[in-house]
């Protein structure tokens, strides 16, 4: 019986133009070229929607019933069309996956009913979205420069209802003085934008949330990566330059070597530590990015 067998009009494609019959006479760096992009690996710069989805979707199947509960309570988590996955009925996107991880871990740290909440650089305020919808804060600031403001007071106008909006108050940078000078909070928060900051900025914010706060939330990198395989360096040499000059922490680190990333924890919990009389609750990897952490302080003696 004559049988069928031969390569289908795809793999005749592949095998003309990148599967070819010099393939095999250099494997150097044949794993991480169009070789094996079309043999066993998709390429990632082509793939990256496919790559972040299933990301998300791994993530979704590590989430936890009080993560999954966080979650429900988040309403119009969709307004701005953000990539998602659904997972037995409900869609998640990676920003709130996070923000339900983050909240879960302050949760064990820290009392927030009724808290007042202090968070410098909000983005586009999901984390603030995420706290508001679970928790019945008393007050939520946020501290930021004056472009990203209108972001996020415009998400949060579109997301939150009228009584979780009025509990908000939002502060330029150059106000804070003025506008802060005989407030209070239970709680700072800051995710991901001291790396991006001056070291002098750095630590004018930690001496702020000294003065004012009880407790602090930091998540933000281990360090630096200079590995242009990473993101093809894609705002150009200038970025990478700029980048290289803030954060408390601009040692350059292996982001995927766990030995690294240990051995650069202490000096987070000491960079982000805001003086000398707070401790450190907790501290743990900010899941899914190997080279994030995070940590809640706690300010010895009475709250504010």
């Amino acid at each position: 019986m004559a049988r069928s067998l031969q390569a289908s009009p795809q793999w005749d494609r592949i095998t003309k133009f990148w599967v070819t019959e010099d393939a095999a006479v250099d494997l150097t760096d044949f794993k991480s070229d169009t070789r094996n992009y079309n043999i066993s690996l998709w390429n990632p710069e082509a793939n990256g929607i496919r790559y972040l989805k299933t990301l998300v979707y791994d993530l979704a199947t590590r989430l936890g019933p009080d993560d999954w509960a966080r979650l429900r309570k988040i309403r119009n988590r969709s307004v701005g069309d953000p990539l998602t996955v659904r997972y037995e009925g409900e869609e998640l996107c990676l920003d709130y996956a996070q923000a339900v991880l983050e909240l879960g871990f302050i949760e064990q740290r820290v009392t927030l009913r009724g808290a007042r909440v202090l968070e410098i650089g909000a983005g586009y305020g999901r984390t603030c979205h995420a706290m508001l919808s679970n928790h019945d804060l008393a007050e939520y600031c946020i501290i930021d420069l004056r472009n990203t403001l209108h972001l996020s007071r415009r998400y949060l106008r579109e997301v939150l209802d009228d009584a979780q909006f009025a509990k908000l108050r939002f502060v330029q940078v150059e106000d804070i003085d003025e506008v802060l000078h005989s407030a209070h909070f239970d709680l700072c928060i800051n995710i991901h934008s001291f790396t991006e900051m001056m070291p002098e900025t750095v630590q004018g914010y930690l001496d702020l949330i000294d003065e004012k706060c009880a407790a602090f939330y930091a998540k933000n990198p281990l360090g630096k990566f200079l590995d242009k395989k990473l993101d093809g360096h894609f705002k150009g040499d200038e970025a990478v330059r700029l980048a290289m000059q803030t954060g408390p922490l601009r040692k350059v680190i292996d982001i995927f070597d766990s030995e690294a990333l240990a051995a650069a924890v202490p000096d987070f919990v000491d960079a982000y530590r805001p003086a000398a009389g707070w401790r450190c609750a907790a501290e743990a990897r900010a899941v899914p990015w190997s080279y994030f952490w995070q940590a809640v302080f706690t300010k010895d003696g009475p709250r504010p």
